[in-house]
Parts: C-alpha cells; sequence; structure tokens
C-alpha cells in the first residue's frame, strides 16, 4: 500500500456549516478533488491559462486541428483536420 500524505487546508465558516452532515468528510473531499482534477484541460490542468511553451505545443497542434461544437450535445471537442482538405 501507497504510503498516504496528509494535506490540510482551511475553510470558510460557511463551507464548513455546508459539511457538518457529511459522515466521512475526508473521502468526500478526496473524491471531489479526484472529480475536479479528472475534468480538468490536460493542458493548463485548470488554470484557465497557458504558459508561452503551451502556447506553442497549441499552436502546432491547432494547425491539423480545429474546436468544434457537437450539433447533438453542443459540447466542444477537438477534431483531427489532418488529410480532409
Amino acid at each position: 500500500m501507497k504510503k498516504q500524505e496528509v494535506i490540510t487546508f482551511k475553510v470558510d465558516a460557511t463551507l464548513s456549516k455546508a459539511m457538518e452532515g457529511i459522515p466521512n468528510r475526508s473521502e468526500f473531499i478526496r473524491s471531489a478533488i479526484s472529480a475536479a482534477l479528472n475534468g480538468a484541460c490536460p493542458l493548463c490542468r485548470g488554470t484557465g491559462t497557458l504558459t508561452l511553451e503551451q502556447q506553442r505545443h497549441w499552436r502546432a497542434f491547432a494547425e491539423n486541428h480545429r474546436v468544434e461544437r457537437c450539433e447533438d450535445c453542443h459540447s466542444y471537442h477537438l477534431v483531427c483536420a489532418a488529410g480532409t482538405d
């Protein structure tokens, strides 16, 4: 079994009050953080911005890819445009 690390953080009174009825707050917090990280942008890792190096890589990637909106679910997704012209 891997050694676990303890990480602590502060919350405001409103969040503390909202979590009062949760039987296993540690497991709840681990699950919430894991879900948030799994949904984060793989490039910016959830920061919302790209470094200059990431922008350079993105520009190279975007030469053969584009972002499109799905007509069915309206979500944006990447489409490989290589060889479609």
